[in-house]
Order: structure tokens, then C-alpha cells, then sequence
């Protein structure tokens, strides 16, 4: 599954809007409901950007979906999820759920959890009574 997320995430870097960053970023994720993906979208104000992983979990959930099982991110150098898609995947996977970063050729660069990219997660288990 990881191989085909990858791949995913590669093919839906080319589709990235980035003409202010040049960092362009492909997402693909595993859920309940199937396979998403999703690219970084740059805007002009700057505050109204969204990045890949977003941009996919938040096309699964509009589909139905609510649970990440596994994520790819592709980007030129094999960066990580910054800090907002954190509490999204926190959101919406469990602490165990795997994250594999690759750069631009597919290698990957940086493998993990949801639950190491962000410790002592505020999620919805918090909220329950």
C-alpha cells in the first residue's frame, strides 16, 4: 500500500499550484472509504494557502471518509507535514498511523508516525465525557 500511495503522491505533486514557493507538494492517503490525493495550493494572500495534506484529507472527508489508515507526502526534498497538517492527521488517525516522506525521485527521506509528528496530540479522544 505504501508503494501505491507514493506513487500517488509523485503523480499529484505535478498538479501543485506554487508559483510564489516553487515547493511543490503531492499528497496520497489511505482511509476507510479509499484512496485520496491532494496537492499544495499557493495564493496570492499568502494566509489562504493549503498544502497537500490537507488538501486530501479534507477531499476524503467531503467524500465520506474518517479514518486515515497510512500517508505519502512527496516534495522536492523530502519534507516533513508542517505543523497545522499535523493536528489535521491527529484529527483523523490513529497515533500509529504511518507517514513516509519522499523526495522528488520517490526515495524516501523520513519515516514515522502521526503520533511521533505530534506528541500529546489535542484530538477528539480529549473531548469525550
Amino acid at each position: 500500500m505504501i508503494t501505491e500511495l507514493i506513487s500517488l503522491a509523485l503523480h499529484a505533486r505535478k498538479s501543485a499550484y506554487a508559483p510564489y514557493s516553487n515547493y511543490f507538494v503531492g499528497a496520497a492517503i489511505a482511509t476507510d472509504a479509499g484512496v485520496f490525493v491532494g496537492c499544495n495550493i499557493e495564493n496570492a494572500s499568502y494566509g489562504l494557502c493549503n498544502c497537500a495534506e490537507r488538501t486530501a484529507i479534507f477531499s476524503a472527508v467531503a467524500a465520506g471518509a474518517r479514518t486515515v489508515t497510512a500517508v505519502a507526502v512527496a516534495t522536492r526534498d523530502g519534507g516533513s507535514p508542517c505543523g497545522a497538517c499535523r493536528q489535521v492527521l491527529a484529527e483523523f488517525a490513529d497515533p500509529d498511523c504511518p507517514v513516509v516522506c519522499v523526495n522528488e525521485t520517490g526515495e524516501v527521506t523520513f519515516q514515522t508516525t502521526v503520533g511521533a509528528l505530534l506528541p500529546a496530540a489535542f484530538t477528539p479522544r480529549n473531548l469525550t465525557r
